[in-house]
């Protein structure tokens, strides 16, 4: 091979073309940063927090990061930090927690031992031991969730708070050299599945998102419809405005795994479904019957670590189905999937009335081909939704249908 022609451009037009593009660089990147989605400013978000760091100890390193002012008062937000052996560039996930939660180590820790760096926030304006920081922002209880606002008062308010501490902890994670900022996502557990959904929408900075039980269309049905009930119809305009998830999942652009169980005590089936529906994109969704509700179980399936790895690295994808059909009693969906099937059910309820309460049947269903196939029982169900189980024993759904 003979050497390689160098190509020779004039020196004006050269500096010319490198100020166009540094010019046309600083316009994409600034109306990025520059935009506002709710209440949030994002060209102050994007940027990474002023940050303390601790010592490593047993795997964990502590963090105080720079927080959103509170009533006047500048803010610290504490979290832990873990990654995998090595250099990296690691993938990463933002780990946010849910009501009663904290920066909990052991879901870092869980994270590293799969090959990821992970970072995990208190949102209750707590340090190490949950004890209050002096420096904190709002607490999490429903007062602080759900108390009155208005235009000028809305950054006080925990859910604003809260997503921009989770956007922050992503910014201060991309600033670390042994992060891959192209692959890092970001999932929560309950409150913190809530505000995943929130936060896809509003940081597109994110890869993939994965909220558990946590959903939006609070004030349609939720465990917190007797405080919507309290309040004004301009209050709740106000507060579904600025903190419902249903005004922010239409925005999501990255892959998300919506989660959760048939009988969730705080986050119903019909509002996850409309969440669900709510988001354009790509989207997977997991719905086991009786799931339990806790952080523990909230982190534990299997399938999200599939999820993650599928998307940041190179991992075999999770099977995914259509989304019901249906002539007279007989169902389906279509299925593709790059690992071999092993079953698949029908699951149905004949309730009426609470979510909470509903007793549920599950029946095997047929693996016909491309194809699951399930006959509807007599009477006829008020919601159904089939799933499959692949060799690995990882589990996704069809949205659940609902009829009433």
């Amino acid at each position: 091979m003979g050497p390689r022609r160098r190509h020779t451009m004039p020196l004006g037009r050269m500096i010319a073309c490198h100020l166009m593009g540094y010019l046309a660089a600083v316009l994409l990147w600034g109306s990025a940063l520059a935009e506002k989605i709710g209440p949030w400013e994002l060209e102050t978000l994007y940027q990474p927090p002023r940050a303390e760091w601790g010592e490593v100890k047993d795997g964990i390193r502590e963090v105080y990061y720079e927080g959103e002012p509170y009533q006047g008062h500048a803010t610290r937000v504490y979290a832990v930090y873990a990654q995998p052996e090595g250099e990296g560039p690691f993938p990463a996930m933002v780990c946010v927690h849910g009501g009663g939660g904290t920066a909990f180590p052991e879901w870092v820790r869980l994270w590293a031992s799969q090959g990821y760096a992970a970072i995990s926030m208190d949102l209750a304006g707590c340090g190490p031991e949950r004890k209050r920081l002096s420096d904190g922002g709002p607490d999490q209880t429903d007062v602080s969730k759900f108390r009155d606002f208005d235009e000028a008062t809305v950054t006080d308010m925990w859910s604003y708070h809260a997503v921009a501490a989770v956007i922050r902890g992503h910014s201060l994670l991309r600033s670390l050299p042994q992060i891959d900022d192209d692959r890092i996502g970001v999932t929560g557990i309950s409150w913190g599945g809530y505000l995943t959904c929130i936060v896809a929408g509003v940081d597109h900075r994110f890869s993939l998102a994965v909220p558990v039980y946590g959903c939006g269309f609070l004030h349609e049905n939720s465990v917190w419809l007797p405080r919507f009930e309290k309040m004004t119809p301009e209050q709740r305009e106000r507060w579904v405005r600025f903190f419902d998830p249903s005004n922010y999942l239409g925005r999501v652009k990255c892959p998300i795994f919506f989660l959760n169980g048939t009988n969730d005590f705080a986050y119903p089936l019909d509002s996850y479904r409309k969440s669900y529906d709510r988001v354009p994109g790509e989207k997977l969704i997991r719905i086991e019957v009786r799931m339990k509700h806790s952080h523990p179980d909230g982190w534990a399936p299997q399938e999200i670590r599939l999820f993650a790895d599928s998307l940041l690295k190179g991992g075999t994808p999770l099977p995914k189905l259509t989304p019901l059909r249906r002539d007279g009693r007989r169902v389906w969906a279509e299925v593709t999937s790059q690992t071999a099937l092993r079953e698949a059910h029908l699951n149905y309820t004949l309730d009426a009335g609470r979510w909470q309460e509903r007793q549920w049947v599950t029946v095997p269903a047929r693996l016909e081909g491309q194809r699951i196939v399930a006959e509807l029982p007599e009477p006829q169900p008020t919601a159904f939704y089939l799933d499959v189980v692949d060799e690995r024993g990882a589990m996704v759904s069809t949205p659940p249908e609902i009829l009433r």
